[in-house]
This record gives C-alpha cells, structure tokens and sequence, in this order.
C-alpha cells in the first residue's frame, strides 16, 4: 500500500534534478556567453567632450532593445569598415554612399537601412542648373521632344563642385557619359581621364574648383552660374534654395540673382544617405530583421530621438536594401572612367 507515495516522491524528486540539470551552462560558459551578440564597426574618439555623442549610448541601446551583448568595433576608415563586414569582425557598420556601393559591388554586402536628410528623404537629387534665358532652358521648357536641353551642354562652361564630388560631378558626367552625349576621352581604367572627358564635352573652362577656391562647394557652383562665369552648375535639388530662395532676403547670399532665374533640368539621379550595412554571409534573415527592428525603434522613443541627433546626426532611420538604395547611384558612376580602381584605392580594398 506505500507503493505509490514512494513513487510520487520520487518522481517529483527527479523532475527537480531535470530541472536543474537543465539551467546548468557548459563549463566555462557564464550567463553573458550564452546570449547573442552583436559588433558595430565605427569610428570611435579617443574622448567625447559630450558624452551624449559617445557612440556607446547607441551600444546600450541596441543592447536593451535586442538582448544581446553589443559592442563597438573602432575603425578609422572607410576601407576598414568593407574589410571588418566582409571577413565578420563586425556585424553592422554606418558607411558612406560611395563606399557602401564598392562594398554591394565587391563583396555583395547588403543594406538594411539608410539615414534620413533633414527632409525626410534617404537621398539627394542631382540636377543640371541653368539660367532661364538660356538655350538650355528654352529647349526644356518648350514642350518639344525634339529638343534636347542636354545635348546643348555641349561646349558649354561647366560649374562643378570639386573634383570626384557626386553631385557635382560623379553623377552628371556618369549619365552623360552612359547616355552617349560625352565621350570618354583617354584611358578608361583612369580616372585621370575623366578631367580630359569633362572639357572635351563641355570647353576647356571648365570650372573644376579646389577646396578653398571661390567657387568651391554647391554654393560655388551656383555663384559660377549666378555671376556669369559659366553657362550650367550641377548641384543638388535643393541647392539652390537654400542660397538664393530664403524668405528673408538678407539670408541669401550677395550673388544671388532672382529665383525665377534659375532653371532646374531634369534628375540624372539620387546620391544615396548613409546606409547602415551587414553581410548577408555572416547574418542571417531573422537576425538581420530583429537588428532592423531595433534600429528603426530609434525613431519612436525620446531617448532614441537624442541617440538620432546627437550619434548619427540624423533626423531618423527608414528601411531600405542595397538595390533601392544604391542601385540609382551605381548605375551611373558605373560609367565613369577608371572608378572602380580609383574607389578600390581610395578605401584600400585588397582583392
């Protein structure tokens, strides 16, 4: 008759065991080792006079928001980010529009999501100004197919931002070029050539500043438009605006000539944001999509808002892949000469 409470003993004696058995950790292993993990790749100051800007807040976050042990990854370039994403010594890392297509490119690293511009967008458009008197903006203004307000540029004096700029230079050339109006001139594999193939198509007066120059920068561009220097100025859209089109007149610079001067052309194309990459050989789809979660939680809570501001300088995250994102930028500097060599170079990618 004692059979069964001895056995009830038992049995509630072993499901204790189990159940102990069950929260031991492998030797050697602590609570910590047990989670997931993540590792940002980031450029990190020696010392954050405000500490608010110190990228570890962003750690901590993220750390909170995904359960997992977070960590910073210090780096000091570009090229160093592609390196750490492609061999996995990082996981995720904030990088740079030219540098995150060589690395979609190169290494088919992936994009999971973008930082906003102060208007909300993930990118900038480039455009071509005129004047509204000119033959350029006649051809484009006249409902007529026929004339095409690119092909005039031909000869024209041009007014770039700089040397390599996207905007300014990267992205009209790379569509004038793919589109057939200019022609490469010289080696194709050197972006040395890409100056020749400038005032081959345009004039040998070609305004390619120098930083610190006069005509230096977007507002440069737009002043060499502006004061009659040249015939076309390759900006972003809201360039202009921002110079000559502010409400209070004494805001807008001294060049400024009125706003219905200036003549926007049609878009050559979209200068990406900041993406946030990953390696899609080194993470898989749910943690790539918890990662994106936790980061676009940023944008809904006051202490993300600061993180936002203060860390990545930007008014919020929006999701976005490499294709979206990348693709229009790539499918124009594509055509530039030698820029493969010259981004390969430039972020110091060892093939």
């Amino acid at each position: 008759m004692m059979i069964k409470p001895i056995f009830l003993i038992l049995l509630i004696a072993m499901s204790n065991l189990a159940g102990c058995l069950g929260s031991v950790l492998p030797p050697g292993m602590d609570d910590s080792e047990s989670r997931d993990s993540l590792v940002i790749a980031y450029e990190v100051k020696d010392d954050y006079k405000n500490p608010d800007e110190n990228p570890q807040v962003l750690s901590d976050f993220l750390s909170a928001k995904l359960d997992m042990d977070v960590t910073l990854y210090p780096i000091i370039s570009e090229g160093a980010i592609i390196e750490a994403l492609r061999f996995g010594h990082a996981d995720i890392a904030f990088m740079d529009g030219a540098a995150a297509w060589m690395g979609w490119q190169q290494y088919d690293l992936g994009v999971l999501a973008a930082d906003q511009k102060s208007d909300g967008r993930a990118y900038y458009e480039a455009h071509a100004w005129v004047l509204n008197d000119s033959e350029m903006a006649e051809a484009y203004l006249d409902s007529d197919d026929s004339t095409d307000p690119f092909a005039l540029l031909q000869g024209k004096t041009s007014c770039h931002t700089g040397w390599l700029k996207s905007a300014g230079m990267l992205l009209p050339m790379g569509y004038l070029i793919g589109n057939d109006y200019a022609t490469v001139q010289g080696n194709s594999d050197d972006i040395a050539s890409l100056r020749d193939t400038i005032t081959g198509f345009f004039n040998d007066n070609a305004n390619i500043p120098e930083s610190g120059t006069p005509y230096y920068g977007y507002g440069g561009a737009v002043k060499c438009l502006s004061d009659g220097t040249g015939d076309v100025a390759f900006a972003k859209d809201s360039t202009v605006a921002k110079y000559c089109g502010n409400e209070n007149a004494s805001d807008n610079e001294d060049w400024c000539l009125g706003m219905e001067r200036y003549v926007k052309l049609p878009g050559f194309g979209k200068a990406p944001s900041h993406p946030i990459m990953y390696n899609p050989s080194k993470i898989d789809s749910t943690k790539a999509a918890k990662i994106t979660a936790a980061l676009l939680s940023l944008n809904y809570s006051p202490e993300g808002q600061e993180i936002l501001s203060n860390v990545l300088n930007t008014p919020g995250l929006v999701e976005t892949n490499a294709e979206d994102h990348l693709g229009s930028y790539g499918g124009l500097v594509q055509h530039i000469p030698g820029i493969s060599t010259y981004f390969n170079d430039k972020y110091s990618i060892d093939n």
